[in-house]
């Protein structure tokens, strides 16, 4: 079965929020359905991951009618790194998601040459102290099937493509189904047709990473911290910038991985599948780390995007370039950016592109902008070094590193995190212009 009755029966039992009448009833009992036919909607959403679920979840709970067009089928698995920060928890929490099959976290572990860190999650009024582990098969299908709780139209196995008339985005088409909507949200990355279409790709001129992780038996599977190694070597002993993780599950594994930035000189030539055996021979020991318990897959980490809105259209998440320089996460991003995206358009759907391009704006781009900025500089292996000492080498320093790793700073961060990223801002962006003609890279 495939299309909008892949997955269908787990949710038989779910009502929506029309008396007497079953999910089933709504998806298959209406002529709408069949191919070909046209079907008007609210919202058209391009993807089903964190951020188009959270979307569909808002926009459902407030009584738009919401289809989601997901390429993949029922349950499928994304691959990550699995983690979720503070910001990510908090996320959720707005969006009332029971949280009880996650694996709780409380910490992060950095380490850095002969230096260990161990911090614990900061406590702060605006977000929770703990973060999470909850592998991406399983949080994706909870949250799509809350979002099919709460009234969306899913079509599972089914790759759409936005629909545009005279440059307009007017909704969205795949497997045979076309459905007009006054919005569209890209929620499907930045390395697809649809983001083609719209121009929603990457930016060339930005840096981006690569990452790769595998899961792993070990007996520590039920660590409460995050493990963290900032100081990888390549197979020819080059400093890479970027990380080696080892984030336990809870279930018996730890999702272990590396990922890297391309701003390091010879980024075409890394091995990921050599980067990772290394770094798994590192941690074999202190973690009793059995054999990898599936095939390493890798996958590319959009860190900008050339546009976020146009007619009739917003992107949210990874679509948006959304993801953070420092440590490659985006699932918190991703959630905001669709909740916030889905408020604007209830708000006032004339101005919800224009509006949430304004605000995911104020929120993110600054602190993004000076991520992407900075690993220029780490880029380059002789201030990698130095950067790393200076990052983990005092408490406050350290504290200041974890609230970075942890996506816990934005424009409106307080303290000396707040601070340090508001100058660093400033900084390099006067210092843009030299970066970028003497990136590693070349």
């Amino acid at each position: 079965m495939s299309g909008i009755y892949t997955g269908i029966v787990p949710f038989l039992l779910y009502r929506s929020r029309e008396t007497s009448v079953t999910l089933l009833d709504r998806l298959i009992g209406d002529d709408r359905w069949q191919a070909g036919a046209v079907q008007q909607r609210d919202l058209a959403i391009i993807g089903g991951g964190p951020g188009g679920a959270a979307a569909a979840i808002v926009a459902a709970r407030a009584g738009l009618k919401v289809t989601v067009f997901e390429k993949g089928p029922h349950g499928r698995d994304k691959v990550c790194g699995d983690g979720l920060t503070p910001r990510a928890v908090g996320a959720l929490q707005q969006l009332g998601i029971d949280m009880s099959a996650a694996h709780r976290i409380d910490g992060l572990r950095m380490i850095a040459g002969s230096t260990t860190r161990q911090l614990a999650w900061p406590t702060t009024g605006r977000f929770p102290s703990h973060g999470a582990v909850w592998p991406r098969h399983r949080l994706d299908m909870h949250l799509i099937d809350v979002a099919i709780a709460a009234g969306a139209e899913v079509r599972f196995d089914t790759e759409a493509l936005p629909v545009l008339e005279r440059g307009r985005v007017v909704g969205a088409e795949g497997g045979g189904h076309h459905v007009d909507a006054p919005l569209t949200i890209l929620a499907a990355g930045a390395q697809g047709m649809a983001a083609k279409m719209l121009g929603a790709e990457r930016d060339p001129d930005e840096p981006f990473g690569l990452a790769i992780r595998a899961y792993a038996p070990t007996p520590r599977h039920a660590e409460r911290h995050l493990e963290a190694c900032l100081s990888l070597r390549d197979e020819h002993g080059t400093a890479v910038p970027g990380y080696g993780w080892m984030f336990p599950a809870g279930d018996g594994t730890v999702n272990i991985g590396v990922g890297a930035l391309s701003t390091m000189k010879g980024f075409k030539q890394l091995n990921l599948n050599r980067l990772l055996d290394q770094y798994a021979a590192i941690v074999r020991e202190p973690w009793s780390l059995g054999e990898y318990a599936d095939r390493p897959r890798a996958w590319r980490l959009p860190m900008s995007s050339i546009r976020r809105v146009g007619p009739g259209w917003l992107a949210i998440g990874d679509a948006a370039g959304f993801v953070n320089p420092m440590n490659g996460e985006g699932i918190d991003y991703a959630l905001e950016s669709g909740m916030l995206a889905v408020d604007q358009y209830i708000a006032d759907p004339q101005s919800a592109t224009n509006n949430y391009d304004r605000l995911v704006g104020e929120r993110f781009d600054a602190f993004l902008r000076t991520g992407r900025r900075f690993s220029f500089i780490i880029g380059h292996p002789w201030l990698l070094k130095p950067g790393l000492r200076l990052a983990v080498g005092t408490q406050r320093a350290a504290d200041i590193t974890l609230a970075v790793m942890g996506n816990l700073v934005d424009n409106d961060t307080p303290g000396a995190a707040g601070r340090v990223m508001k100058i660093a801002d400033t900084t390099l962006r006067w210092a843009d212009p030299l970066l970028r003609r003497t990136r590693a890279t070349g």
